[in-house]
């Protein structure tokens, strides 16, 4: 049943899936290109020395990518099944409830963090071969937070889409846009090194919201 729910999932949000590929990919190769463009015009010691006294990464243009993705793949994702209101469907599958949506946001999840990976892949198969370790690591590292901002969109607009209720939906926006704030707080590189475990963890904890909207759904509350 598992796996049904996995193939659903996936037929639903494959052409998402494609797009967000593409677009997340795209954009990390384009701001390889324009490190490459520095590295061709001044050189890489120039690259470097920029990077040491004016604390540049070069990929500010990546910062907002993931969060517009993962917000982007959870609305493709529950809005129209609550829109035509077949999410209740999923509800009457032999499987708990909870079990059938914990599936489907493990699906998003998993999906978002391949397409993730691939485009830290991308950074990192440019950036090893003209800075040293210590250099591509940090930017490499001052992007981490982006992306699990990515996936906390991911679960926080999940749980904003699978609450039956406007007003609660306004509510939990408010509170999801301050819980977002969260991870670009701190604009320095590397900043959020120390605080990176947990902030995963948190990041990990969000996806228990959405059962506190699938309960509400399964209890026949409406505004």
């Amino acid at each position: 049943m598992i796996k049904a729910i996995y193939y659903k999932e996936w037929i639903k949000t494959r052409w998402y899936c494609l797009l967000a590929l593409l677009l997340s990919s795209g954009f990390a190769g384009y701001a390889m290109m324009r490190v490459a463009r520095v590295c061709s015009l001044k050189g890489a010691d120039h690259l470097w020395v920029v990077m040491i006294q004016r604390d540049a990464i070069f990929v500010d243009m990546l910062q907002f990518v993931p969060l517009f993705l993962g917000l982007a793949f959870a609305v493709v994702q529950f809005a129209p099944e609550m829109h035509h209101k077949s999410f209740k469907l999923t509800l009457h599958l032999p499987i708990r409830a909870s079990k059938a949506l914990a599936s489907m946001l493990v699906f998003g999840g998993a999906v978002l963090l391949g397409i993730f990976a691939l485009s830290l892949l991308i950074m990192w198969a440019y950036l090893h071969t003209v800075l040293a370790p210590e250099l591509w690591r940090h930017i490499i590292l001052s992007t981490l937070p982006w992306y699990l901002a990515g996936v906390a969109a991911y679960l926080l607009t999940s749980w904003i889409a699978l609450e039956p209720t406007w007003k609660r939906r306004v509510l939990n926006g408010v509170v999801a846009v301050l819980l977002l704030r969260i991870y670009f707080l701190a604009p320095a590189p590397e900043a959020y090194n120390g605080f990176l475990p947990l902030l995963a963890l948190v990041t990990l904890m969000y996806s228990l919201l959405s059962m506190l909207s699938l309960s509400n759904f399964r209890d026949g509350r409406q505004d």
